[in-house]
């Protein structure tokens, strides 16, 4: 997909995210979204939890509710790191997390991460895209920096709100 073409449906997906007031309605079609964009099979968003120190996504294509220590995994290197991190060899990377394969059946072949930050640059979740045919690349890494600042606002906004009812 040339770049001219991703902004253009980047555009129309943020008027359609400004309709989406829950979180799991939002992460649906952010997951959704970025794996267009970015021709990837799987994407999860993953919400941090700094009080528990836990990574947990109500999305990923179908599978229940995946939770995670935030010391765990590419994501959670993710966020220890500050930066986007590529692994297209992830069986032969010790960061990453093998069981969550073992327990959902599917074979992770490439993977690629971003931080998301908060207005005050605190990270509040990792977007996580998995299975690109030919892996990913610096190219795929900088649209996922831009990507994940684009839904930045939203998630922090819809996570305080979704935070408010829970109360």
């Amino acid at each position: 997909m040339d770049n001219s073409s991703r902004y253009a449906k980047l555009t129309e997906f943020g008027k359609k995210l400004l309709g989406k007031p829950s979180l799991n309605d939002g992460l649906v079609l952010i997951s959704k979204t970025a794996k267009d964009l970015l021709n990837a099979d799987r994407c999860s968003i993953y919400i941090y939890d700094s009080e528990k120190n836990e990574l947990w996504t109500t999305f990923a294509d179908g599978i229940s509710r995946i939770r995670i220590s935030a010391d765990e995994g590419l994501a959670g290197y993710t966020i220890k790191e500050r930066k986007p991190i590529i692994s297209n060899d992830p069986y032969k990377d010790s960061r990453f997390l093998k069981e969550i394969d073992h327990k959902t059946g599917y074979i992770t072949k490439n993977i690629a991460t971003s931080p998301v930050f908060s207005s005050d640059r605190k990270i509040i979740g990792v977007l996580q895209l998995l299975n690109k045919e030919g892996g990913f690349n610096k190219e795929d890494t900088r649209f996922m920096i831009f990507f994940s600042h684009y839904i930045s606002t939203y998630l922090e906004l819809a996570s305080m709100f979704e935070d408010e009812n829970e109360e």
